[in-house]
């Protein structure tokens, strides 16, 4: 049975309202256009829908597919959508619905459109037959409005399946066999450069205009550090070329996140196994690298997994959240000094808005979807919803509204998804049918500044929903004890409040109070340096204490020094006994050391007749 590819447009994505008494045009009419609403894509058994978002949270249109929907994308500016239904590939124009092309690929599984919409690229799993026992070309890049084939290639694992362009498109790259193969203005028959490093297991390369710059990543092996570089395109040759060099230890895998400005990196360094056995999570460590050679790496305050690390849209700063629960969350400036702490809490992720004002720490997965919505500028919380069973979260971008999922195959079981404005209002809630599955929400993208700024709210947003601000929780009281005054309870863990909130810590001082503070710590200082100065001359004055002093003297240099090095020794057996009266246990050498105290003391004692 074959599916058609229905759309029904109840009204336009950009609104136009005519203001009686305005300027008019030379057609008799001044039109004003109002901001674009965006869509939201929602993939599910039912189908693909597109809901018009807030304020009306509208149904748009439908893609009517039969529910067997494998995979959608928009394009970066949010002009196209393109989507595989199970027979085939439609690439359609969100202004009005018409279709750009179509592409004969049914068992596509992934999409993506390269930044100026020219490439289409699509993947679908490897496989083998009896009439192609090497396997078929899964890997295929079209041009997207003729629908010409462009280059098929054989691209057996999932990770890195998509090349990457720059945002002009000059650029084009793809790691083939652990090297880095560079194309240039969409020519995919020519390669225009290559990156030749031993074994390159990972790449990013950077947003923004040009040059462009690439991030590699090199595994250790034999002992030797990994590492990652930076290079700025054409230059590729070898360790001088570099922009910057980081080594380090202990890295299976990494993930490399470019700012905007492509100015730096963060680098998150892990472990699959945590050797010493404090984490499930493995190890983790987290590294900077400037485009301008400065590496540093990032000192966190409590020790354990890192869950989440976060670039700021401004590209000065970043959030990371880290540590053992209750996590701490901390945002770093570009030198990696801490600039705020917000404390630790039930939360394993960071959200930046797209203007980046807001900031939303989260605890999703296994945590009870706890969400603290965050002022950045004032560094004060604005609102504290609660989303339970959450797997999905991205931001609106206008800057003013999340969705929340709950997607299978993670889990299975109330799925659907909630529109939220960030004071902690419900704008919009849906549920699937019983018998039915969500499998994805996606935002429609728009270029960056087609929403501004706006001022931040800390009075909700009204809603006929209402909001989920989790309430206050007291501890349990058997009735025998309730009549009694309440008591401090006791945690399993005590969680730090945000630093501004802490008891003790002064109020942020203007500039100014700052510099006389300054003035008056400098004159301080000089009045006890000219008191310390006389005496200071009278210790000076003193001859120094010297070792044979302290030490009586045999006579014999050589003497001296065995007996220095036995009482050292000794010493060192001392502190050994001392950690294992505490119930620490010692290594069998500490144990030998332990036993060959008499006979140390013995030869102190004949040494010192």
């Amino acid at each position: 049975m074959s599916c058609m590819l229905m759309w029904h447009w109840e009204c336009p994505t950009y609104l136009f309202y005519v203001f009686p008494g305005d300027a008019y045009s030379s057609s008799g009419t001044h039109v004003n256009m109002a901001p674009p609403v965006p869509l939201l894509a929602v993939r599910g058994t039912h189908g693909t829908s597109l809901l018009r978002g807030p304020p009306k949270c509208d149904q748009q249109s439908d893609i009517i597919s039969g529910g067997n929907n494998r995979c959608l994308t928009f394009s970066r500016d949010g002009t196209l959508l393109a989507c595989c239904d199970g027979h085939k590939v439609s690439v359609v124009k969100c202004s009005d619905s018409s279709i750009v092309s179509t592409f004969d690929l049914p068992k596509t599984a992934l999409l993506e459109l390269s930044p100026l919409n020219n490439v289409l690229v699509t993947w679908q799993p490897y496989s083998k037959t009896k009439d192609c026992p090497q396997g078929e070309a899964n890997l295929q890049i079209w041009q997207l409005h003729s629908g010409q084939l462009m280059k098929a290639l054989y691209q057996k694992k999932v990770e890195s399946w998509c090349p990457c362009w720059s945002d002009d498109e000059t650029i084009c790259v793809r790691s083939v066999n652990n090297e880095l193969h560079f194309y240039e203005n969409n020519d995919l028959n020519t390669i225009a450069n290559k990156l030749h490093m031993q074994k390159v297991s990972d790449f990013a390369l950077s947003p923004g205009a040009q040059p462009c710059k690439v991030a590699v990543y090199v595994p250790g092996s034999k002992g030797a550090p990994a590492f990652v570089r930076l290079y700025q395109y054409p230059s590729l040759g070898g360790t001088s070329a570099a922009l910057a060099n980081k080594s380090f230890f202990k890295a299976d895998k990494v993930c490399m996140q470019w700012n905007k400005k492509a100015s730096a990196v963060l680098v998150t360094a892990s472990t699959e196994v945590d050797k010493t056995g404090a984490s499930y999570y493995g190890e983790q460590t987290l590294h900077y690298l400037g485009a301008n050679g400065e590496t540093a790496l990032v000192q966190l305050a409590k020790n354990g997994p890192i869950y989440d690390v976060a670039w700021s849209p401004n590209s000065s700063e970043f959030c990371v959240v880290y540590g053992f629960m209750p996590a701490k969350a901390t945002i770093f400036n570009l030198k990696c000094d801490p600039v705020f702490d917000f404390g630790t809490g039930p939360r394993n992720a960071s959200y930046y808005s797209p203007q980046g004002h807001i900031l939303v720490l989260a605890g999703f997965g296994n945590l009870r979807g706890q969400m603290e919505v965050w002022d950045v500028k004032k560094y004060k919380q604005v609102s504290k919803p609660q989303a339970p069973d959450s797997t999905h979260f991205s931001w609106c971008p206008d800057g003013e509204h999340v969705v929340t999922a709950t997607c299978s195959p993670r889990l299975r079981v109330s799925n659907g998804y909630k529109i939220w404005h960030y004071t902690g209002s419900v704008l919009h809630k849906w549920e699937v049918a019983a018998n039915s599955e969500l499998w994805e929400v996606q935002w429609q993208p728009f270029p960056e500044g087609t929403f501004p700024e706006r001022p931040i709210k800390y009075q909700a947003a009204p809603s006929d929903l209402g909001s989920t601000q989790a309430p206050p929780t007291q501890a349990y009281r058997p009735p025998a004890l309730r009549h009694l005054p309440a008591t401090a309870s006791s945690k399993l863990h005590e969680e730090e409040l945000p630093q501004n909130m802490r008891p003790g810590v002064p109020g942020e001082k203007s500039k100014s109070a700052l510099k006389n503070q300054k003035k008056r710590e400098a004159k301080k200082a000089a009045r006890q340096e000219t008191r310390s100065e006389p005496s200071s001359e009278h210790a000076h004055s003193r001859p120094p204490a010297t070792d044979s002093q302290s030490e009586p003297s045999s006579g014999d240099p050589e003497t001296d020094k065995k007996i220095k090095n036995l009482k050292k020794k000794i010493k060192a057996i001392e502190e050994l006994k001392e950690q294992q009266a505490s119930g620490k246990v010692l290594q069998k050498n500490q144990l030998d050391k332990i036993q060959k105290e008499e006979q140390l003391l013995k030869e102190l004692e004949e040494l010192q007749i």
